[in-house]
């Protein structure tokens, strides 16, 4: 089956949209710092270039967790790839998502973040898609909501594929 990438956001609006999170993510932890959580592969793409635009003092860790494996829907089994390096006690942690979706991920992931003493637990994601949730999660700032369809690009990819795409595109299948 052969797929194409139709644009759904381009690299202008994901941009623009970057710059006005960093901005509200600067203002709300005025006079703090704020220790960013990646959640690998995709949230890569999007973290650094949050980063560059937030204002105030950051930490960065990262982590990698799965529940999709070479499929397009997932598969609700969490398993954690690479765990931080660094402890999260007192720390003002801001979980930095490519997409939340479902909802079975990150809310195991948050959980367990919570449980290693934090001061507080933020969530940032670029994609939202909530028509697809199952379980209850807050998400604290949101790129996009978008519609229930497979999108790829900015770190986001099929089978490890369109990652590098400047912008957010759908995968359509032929």
């Amino acid at each position: 089956m052969a797929e194409r990438v139709e644009v759904l956001l381009t690299e202008e609006e994901v941009d623009r949209r970057i710059q006005e999170i960093g901005d509200q993510i600067s203002h709300d932890y005025a006079g703090r710092q704020v220790h960013l959580v990646c959640v690998l592969k995709g949230g890569s793409f999007f973290m650094c270039e949050l980063a560059k635009r937030i204002t105030i003092p950051v930490s960065l860790d990262f982590m990698s967790v799965s529940s999709y494996g070479g499929d397009t829907k997932s598969s609700g089994v969490v398993k954690i790839v690479k765990d931080l390096d660094e402890p999260l006690a007192g720390k003002n942690v801001l979980v930095v998502e490519d997409i939340v979706d479902s909802g079975r991920t990150l809310s195991y992931l948050l959980e367990m973040l919570r449980d290693r003493g934090p001061a507080e637990v933020k969530l940032c994601t670029l994609l939202d898609k909530p028509e697809r949730r199952v379980v209850d999660v807050k998400v604290d700032y949101t790129g996009f909501r978008i519609p229930d369809e497979f999108v790829v690009g900015y770190g986001l990819d099929y089978d490890q594929k369109y990652r590098n795409l400047p912008y957010i595109g759908v995968v359509k299948f032929d």
